[in-house]
């Protein structure tokens, strides 16, 4: 089995998820006592939050690809950016390692077309939403993108930095953002991205009836078949 290293803590609410799924994961596959090999470093989010709304980029990057080193350092094999948004910094983080970094979009494109899906609705931070870095992987899959209005995205945006990232699941929310789905959905959305990793936290399957791709479940579904040999390790360029 190969470890999978975990960058995490941004938010450490959904990092407690991807330790949960990997070790799920691999326990339904393999059964026993059997649990994930895992390396992880949590980053303090506080900073790295103040430095996105900052658009200090490049100061992410460094802390970061820090971080990525030590887990590199502690035996992984491969690496997840616990974190849509941080992906923006991946190309940066992938250039101080030498192992690979399984990149989120990656994986939920590979989902979305094995089922078929060619139009969907991103859910996540505005950074995440109106920036290139998450959204063109994938449409050069050939899956379009909708996302919501500009007052839509400051909703969507606002719930995810002051309630989900500190914890707090409130049902106002989910109403706010089952509208934004509804919204979505007659745009032509065919189903709804959770591009944040927090999201999964508020939305499911039992609260709308369109399909919902949670991107940390996704993450951590191919983390666990790329440990344990049944997907191939991914490429090195990010």
């Amino acid at each position: 089995m190969k470890t999978i290293g975990l960058l995490g803590g941004m938010s450490w609410e959904s990092t407690q998820s991807y330790y949960r799924l990997l070790n799920e994961g691999v326990r339904d596959a393999l059964g026993g006592l059997h649990s994930a090999r895992l390396a992880l470093f949590s980053v303090d989010f506080a900073g790295i939050e103040r430095l996105q709304h900052q658009g200090d980029w490049a100061a992410t990057a460094e802390i970061l690809s820090a971080a990525a080193q030590s887990v590199q350092a502690a035996g992984a094999d491969f690496l997840l950016i616990c974190t849509n948004t941080m992906h923006k910094v991946a190309p940066q983080i992938q250039a101080q390692l030498s192992i690979p970094i399984l990149h989120l979009a990656d994986a939920t494109a590979l989902a979305l077309k094995q089922d078929g899906i060619q139009r969907v609705g991103l859910l996540g931070t505005r950074f995440t939403m109106e920036q290139s870095f998450y959204r063109d992987r994938l449409v050069a899959q050939g899956i379009e993108v909708l996302t919501p209005d500009d007052a839509g995205r400051d909703q969507v945006h606002r719930i995810i930095y002051q309630e989900l990232c500190q914890g707090q699941i409130l049902a106002s929310s989910r109403e706010r953002y089952c509208d934004q789905v509804a919204a979505l959905v007659a745009e032509g959305a065919e189903a709804m991205v959770l591009g944040c990793t927090e999201i999964g936290l508020l939305l499911g399957p039992q609260d709308v009836a369109t399909p919902l791709y949670d991107t940390t479940v996704i993450h951590a579904r191919e983390a666990v078949s790329v440990a344990l040999g049944r997907s191939p390790l991914p490429d090195f360029v990010v």
